[in-house]
């Protein structure tokens, strides 16, 4: 009894002589509540290794999120400029009248480029698609191309600005004369062709932002209820500490600031690992999305640069706004009971 009574009292006198030295020493204060703060970081080291982990992981979601509604767009934006409308013209229609087509339909404005092709330069694609196929080459003596020729279509291939509206296009070709003549009745122009696919990924990526924000908005509770009781936890432990501090006149930042500190050390931790993460599991995926066409440029083009420290300052700025956020919670709602 008499050892505990001697420890309180030097505690005590160790207080009363923080508080009269706090005034003209206010950096040896700021230096102690980090010390403070980063002891109780030990101190509760399971539990803030659990807060840690749970922020980690809800930062990373946030990425994902972000990443995929990026990466979805972009692939939908690049399918986009990628599409054109092939509209099939009568076998042997003359370059002549393809170059009046041509002229008729760029008036519109939304047509990007247009370029033609007659049936003899279609027979030429086709031998040169068909290069390494030596069975098809054999087949083809001077009768047989001018066969293929004779029935094979012109064709107009057309580039849009916006593939969604497409209307006036359609209209010029069923209404022009010169269209609607030289227009092949047994091939229509190709105006749906990937709309499917592009409004599929345009809905994944609206499923990607809505689920990816669900998911990060479940585990950022998570993360603020552990932090919350791993704080309560050390404010519980420490309760006679803090009284002592109130009798010797501590003012509420000096009791306080160790407990935001050690929420903000788990928020810096939880930033770089959450980032470093991110960082090589994206770089280690992006190989194999590319394969499956899918557009990850915008992303890579900023982690392969020096805008790179900025995304791990961003991770470790939002851990800390959590944590923080979080302890002031806990403070706010238990240490005025004790």
């Amino acid at each position: 009894m008499s050892e505990d009574k001697g420890l309180k009292k030097a505690t005590k006198k160790g207080l009363k002589t923080m508080q009269k030295t706090r005034a003209k020493h206010p950096l040896r204060e700021e230096g102690r509540i980090l010390k403070y703060g980063t002891k109780g970081f030990a101190r509760n080291i399971w539990l803030s290794t659990a807060a840690t982990v749970v922020m980690a992981i809800t930062l990373i979601i946030l990425f994902v999120t972000v990443v995929a509604s990026v990466i979805l767009t972009s692939t939908a934006e690049m399918m986009r400029d990628k599409i054109d409308i092939t509209i099939y013209l009568k076998p042997n229609t003359s370059a002549e009248t393809l170059s009046e087509l041509t002229e008729i339909i760029s008036n519109d404005k939304n047509i990007k480029s247009v370029v033609t092709s007659t049936s003899e330069e279609e027979y030429e694609k086709f031998i040169a698609e068909n290069a390494d196929s030596k069975e098809i080459l054999d087949v083809l003596d001077d009768e047989m191309k001018a066969l293929m020729i004779s029935k094979m279509q012109a064709t107009m291939r057309v580039k849009v600005y916006d593939v969604d509206n497409l209307d006036s296009i359609k209209n010029l070709v069923e209404t022009n004369e010169l269209f609607v003549e030289y227009v092949d009745e047994e091939m229509a122009p190709t105006y749906d062709v990937n709309q499917v696919e592009i409004a599929t990924i345009t809905s994944w990526a609206r499923i990607a932002r809505t689920g990816g924000m669900i998911l990060a908005i479940v585990f950022l509770v998570i993360s603020v209820l552990i932090i919350f009781s791993t704080i309560r936890m050390a404010i519980f432990s420490r309760r006679e500490e803090i009284y002592m501090m109130k009798l010797v006149g501590a003012d509420k930042r000096f009791i306080r600031g160790p407990f935001l500190v050690e929420a903000e050390i788990c928020g810096v931790i939880a930033g770089i690992v959450a980032a470093t993460a991110s960082y090589f599991g994206f770089m280690a995926l992006a190989p194999n999305l590319t394969e499956y066409g899918i557009n990850v440029d915008a992303i890579t083009s900023v982690l392969e640069s020096n805008q790179l420290i900025l995304i791990y300052l961003v991770f470790v700025a939002a851990g800390v706004v959590i944590g923080r956020v979080s302890a002031r919670l806990a403070i706010s709602k238990y240490l005025h009971k004790t």
